[in-house]
């Protein structure tokens, strides 16, 4: 028998059923609510309202667990590559190699930008905001692919995806470089593709590109990591642009402009930017440790703690151990980077911060790797956008084959009643 919720409002009662998912979890379906009762619910920010179904990722935050179509994150990403995380998440399955190998070459085959994005690129102010500028190509790519995908076609959502896949890590690179005033490139479809984009973004006009596998296996890991996360910010924002069939490119262009937030993406430079503070101030950590634990202080540790997960993030413990690597690798000797560790030891440890679950999160971890890999600080929410394009697409993809109908949230009115107009004189 199914279960069902009951509503009583001024005595008179609704009845609603109870959807369970396959991780147990509960939901009251109201979507009858107005229609039975003239009532609507309020639920600022939506952190109790579900907005759809979905297959892609579950994510327990009391738990620390972290899932892409049913594998845990740890396994993903000491296992799999971030092009099979991007089939996983888009298709369902992990890919054979023979389907891997077509998926990559196909991918290759749509890696050319039309050469009159240069234009536009060109367009920018070097002091352009980069995501500003990767939000405005990637809306542009509508124009060179003016018809809209037919999503009942198997081949065309297929033509659309790898076309995206190939083309954004294009205009991540151009994004990059022309910021930092090196000329463009396509890279070599001979690498992998996280070499490839790689490539893109570092190789220097007058020397050889030569590929260091600790740094290509940290970059990896760390678009697996924010490949996909549920019902997020910019994802919500993708599927609800989606949802009045939109095509994949503005969608898409939407969530890049709704991850740029410094509470959402924008949180791994805010990182950065508070190391840069701490040691523009003399680094002395203690002291900032001391103004964290001061309830009357402003000042917020970032990259500790996080909105969903109430323990440990599933994902920081896995790119810490990356970032050690890396840096050990690279043998960097940076003062912010060991203003980072110096914080890092003393949340590990102190009570203040582990009775409060205030760990650092993938944010802080990840904010250390870019800069040690030379990525500058306002490009690494463009990082960010880049390992989470497959997820977007994926539930873009999702939304538009399921038939969720075009998002249109209710609202309370809490403004004038009706008001008689007055002209310029009476008033």
């Amino acid at each position: 028998m199914s279960k069902i919720a009951t509503l009583e409002i001024d005595g008179k009662k609704y009845e609603f059923p109870i959807v369970e998912g396959t991780e147990n979890e509960v939901a009251i379906d109201i979507k009858s609510l107005r229609a039975s009762s003239n009532v609507i619910t309020l639920d600022p920010g939506y952190k109790n309202t579900g907005s759809c179904e979905s297959a892609i990722t579950f994510l327990d935050g009391e738990k620390g667990i972290l899932r892409y179509r049913g594998y845990s994150i740890e396994e993903l990403a000491d296992k799999a590559s971030f092009l099979e995380v991007c089939f996983l998440l888009i298709f369902g399955e992990l890919p054979t190699q023979e389907e891997l190998t077509k998926f990559h070459k196909d991918i290759k085959g749509q890696s050319i930008v039309d050469e009159d994005m240069k234009r536009i690129l060109d367009g920018f102010p070097k002091s352009a905001h980069p995501m500003g500028v990767l939000a405005s190509l990637t809306n542009a790519l509508v124009a060179f692919n003016p018809s809209s995908v037919n999503v009942d076609s198997e081949e065309d959502m297929y033509k659309a995806i790898v076309k995206i896949l190939g083309k954004f890590p294009v205009l991540v690179a151009w994004t990059m470089r022309k910021k930092m005033s090196l000329p463009l490139n396509y890279g070599d479809t001979s690498l992998g593709y996280v070499e490839n984009i790689h490539k893109m973004m570092f190789q220097q006009p007058n020397e050889d590109y030569k590929v260091d596998r600790a740094v290509i296996e940290a970059l990896d890991k760390l678009l697996i990591l924010h490949a996909d996360h549920e019902q997020n910010c910019s994802t919500s924002t993708v599927r609800i642009v989606g949802s009045s069939h939109s095509g994949l490119f503005a969608s898409l262009s939407a969530g890049i402009a709704a991850l740029w937030g410094p509470l959402h993406g924008g949180a791994n430079q805010a990182v950065i930017e508070m190391l840069e503070a701490i040691k523009a101030d003399g680094g002395d950590t203690s002291k900032f440790i001391l103004k964290a634990k001061d309830k009357n202080d402003s000042f917020r540790l970032m990259g500790f703690g996080h909105r969903v997960y109430k323990n440990f993030d599933p994902r920081a413990k896995i790119i810490k151990k990356a970032a050690d690597e890396v840096l050990g690798e690279l043998g960097i000797e940076d003062p912010v980077l060991d203003i980072a560790k110096g914080l890092e030891k003393v949340a590990l440890e102190d009570e203040y911060f582990i009775s409060r679950n205030l760990y650092p999160n993938v944010d802080f971890y990840s904010g250390i790797i870019y800069r040690a890999l030379g990525i500058p600080t306002d490009m690494f929410t463009v990082m960010f956008a880049l390992g989470r394009l497959p997820g977007w697409i994926a539930q873009w993809k999702e939304m538009r084959l399921g038939k969720e109908p075009i998002g249109r949230p209710r609202q309370v009115y809490i403004g004038h009643t009706h008001r008689t107009f007055k002209t310029r004189s009476e008033r």
